[in-house]
């Protein structure tokens, strides 16, 4: 029989299944924006998963297993390398796998969310930082419920373009055996190592040191390797962790500064992303013209300055009052000259008292940009357009616990089946994860922030409950060697932070496809996938397919054309002439159904077709705003636990 199922970067496709028995245990192909939950899953039969990459791209998908009525003991899992062409083979820490963990839920985040286990933490084989053996193998699947791997594809950046397979192996006592085939088509693109979607995702040093070490004072000898090591998960993430906490002047402390975060900033640091750099540096001193001064002067001759901001307040008048923002901006203005400052409000704040001047980078709430409060309906990046006009200004997002509901009683409406705002909580459908670099191209934005990243490390196996929200502002999870054997401690992904990786990608084709001519599809593909910030579909399906549209529709406007622009080009590189297009192709305007002369249009074209075009466009328009804001309970973007 034919089988067809999504995959998530392709999908899983055609498979020769194998005959279902509903008591004995199995094991599946399943893409990654499926959530395997252990009492809900019912047994797949997909021997095969299809993946679609650039070079120097990360893909991922999972293996699912059912204990049937019996269950397995013992499991454990290789994938020893993908073959491709020339005798290209990715292996080691380019293929990684992963048993997920499940965090218990005791509340939903949203209502009508289910309550108990949902997949969460990666335990990896062997972790990405300090390279030492883990305890994601062997592991039991108890009768009758279900459990998953997670795996992770890096393709090199010199990666010829081209066919790959590789399978991998799931055995447990007793003789089970089970194999599921990865086949990966590498395209003739290269992802950029440093994202081009800018982020700011703060990590409290104190929840780091309590749940590696169990106290929150450890010293700067204890916190700063440990800090050194999730700013290098982040990158492997395409994720940048801002705060630094350089907070000492003079030239010893800028020469131990430079020693530690200089690769990270300038992109020489060990990751898998070859140059990946931090998009962001915050000056997290003293508010004092000295110390701005003294910041501002080191990173300038360091070249790091054009990524470097002062944050001069927080969601005013929540998190500051209106005077402190005014006062922390005059103040950065007249003793830091060239250092950006940054301020989490909206377009109406910003007329209403006057901030334009003082701001160089706005964020506002995604609810805020395309919201349904008055004041904030429809699609507000136009208002906007006045303080954008200045050089050297930017837009970014952010997300809160207002896609949620930041206190108990007072959920967001928008939240339906099927629909509701992008959610970085751990109960919330895939999709949720994946949407918000998505809007924040709709939305013309170069940047994203998020509030903090371990807010509930200490507790993070076992409670992420926080602002009414399960794992809000937690996406890491301490790696203690009493939890995941070895012997370095080492941070550890989330589940949620793979798919936030996923949507940084996205970000990355839907900006190639723009630069390579064709913005008008971009922002069409976008617009048919979310048809507003508050309509998010829980179907991830419908992000695969529309991530494959991107991918053929790029394949069309730079194959045969040597002029176009190249997706991770730099500065001065020659274009590649390639072969002609077949003159079939379609023009500027051209979308999913297109075929191109591109040996990998195949592949893309069958893949599109067998997906489907699920969703019609719906262009929404944009009501008239009325003057007001927000009444319910809310939490600032600035707020963490010390």
């Amino acid at each position: 029989m034919l089988a067809f199922r999504q995959c998530g970067l392709g999908l899983l496709s055609l498979s020769v299944a194998w005959p279902v028995f509903a008591a004995g245990p199995t094991a599946w192909g399943e893409g990654m924006m499926v959530k395997v939950r252990p009492d809900d899953t019912a047994p797949g039969t997909a021997t095969e998963v299809r993946l679609t990459a650039a070079r120097n791209e990360f893909v991922s998908f999972q293996v699912a297993l059912h204990g049937g009525d019996t269950g397995l003991k013992g499991v454990r899992a290789r994938l020893p390398a993908l073959e491709g062409p020339g005798s290209k083979t990715l292996t080691g820490p380019d293929v990684m796998l992963y048993r997920q963990t499940y965090l218990t839920t005791r509340q939903a985040s949203v209502p009508g969310q289910p309550v108990g286990r949902w997949p969460d933490g990666l335990v990896p084989e062997t972790d990405e930082i300090a390279n030492e053996a883990r305890n994601a193998f062997p592991f039991d699947v108890p009768a009758r419920e279900a459990r998953a791997l997670w795996v992770d594809v890096h393709v090199p950046a010199d990666a010829p373009p081209g066919e790959y397979s590789g399978t991998v192996t799931v055995e447990a006592d007793g003789g089970f055996q089970r194999q599921v085939t990865a086949r990966l088509t590498v395209v003739d693109a290269r992802m950029p190592g440093t994202a081009s979607l800018a982020s700011a995702f703060p990590l409290s040093p104190g929840q780091v040191c309590l749940a590696h070490l169990g106290h929150a004072d450890c010293s700067h000898a204890e916190l700063q390797p440990l800090l050194v090591r999730y700013q290098r998960l982040a990158l492997e993430h395409r994720l940048t962790l801002p705060k630094l906490f350089a907070r000492m002047s003079g030239p010893q402390a800028w020469s131990e500064f430079d020693a530690t975060w200089g690769p990270l900033l300038d992109g020489t640091a060990p990751t898998r992303l070859s140059g990946a750099r931090m998009t962001s540096l915050e000056y997290t001193g003293p508010l004092t013209g000295a110390g701005l001064a003294d910041f501002t002067t080191h990173l300038r001759e360091r070249g790091w300055l054009d990524r470097a901001y002062a944050r001069i307040g927080d969601e005013p008048p929540h998190g500051s009052t209106f005077e402190q923002v005014q006062a922390a901006g005059t103040l950065v203005r007249q003793a830091a000259p060239g250092l950006r400052t940054l301020l989490t409000t909206n377009s109406i704040n910003l007329e209403t008292y006057a901030l334009g001047p003082l701001v160089d980078i706005v964020v506002p709430l995604v609810n805020h940009l395309e919201g349904t409060e008055p004041g904030f309906v429809g699609d507000q990046t136009a208002t906007y357009g006045s303080f954008l006009s200045r050089p050297g200004t930017e837009l970014w997002t952010y997300q809160s616990c207002m896609s949620h509901g930041c206190a108990p009683g007072f959920p967001m409406p928008e939240n339906q089946p099927g629909a509701g705002w992008p959610s970085y909580l751990v109960d919330r459908p895939s999709a949720k994860a994946r949407a918000m670099e998505w809007l924040t191209f709709l939305f013309g934005g170069t940047g994203e922030l998020y509030y903090e990243m371990a807010l509930m490390l200490p507790t993070a196996w076992t409670n992420q409950f926080h602002f009414n929200g399960n794992g809000d502002g937690t996406l890491f999870y301490p790696g203690t060697p009493a939890v995941i054997g070895g012997t370095t401690d080492v941070p550890l992904a989330s589940l949620r932070l793979k798919l936030i990786r996923q949507g940084m990608q996205d970000y990355e084709w839907l900006k190639a496809v723009s630069d390579a001519g064709d913005p008008a599809f971009a922002h069409q593909v976008a617009r048919e996938l979310i048809p507003t910030a508050w309509q998010v579909p829980d179907d991830g399906a419908a992000f695969d397919a529309a991530r494959l549209r991107l991918i053929q529709r790029y394949q069309e406007l730079t194959q045969g054309n040597p002029a176009a622009p190249r997706m991770g080009a730099e500065p001065g590189d020659a274009p590649v002439t390639k072969k002609p297009v077949a003159p079939n192709v379609p023009g500027a305007t051209g979308g999913c159904g297109a075929v191109s002369g591109a040996p990998v249009a195949g592949p893309l074209l069958w893949a599109l077709w067998t997906l489907g075009r699920r969703r019609s466009c719906r262009l929404p328009t944009r009501p008239s705003a009325n003057a007001g804001g927000a009444s319910c309970p809310r939490r600032t973007s600035a707020a963490r636990s010390s």
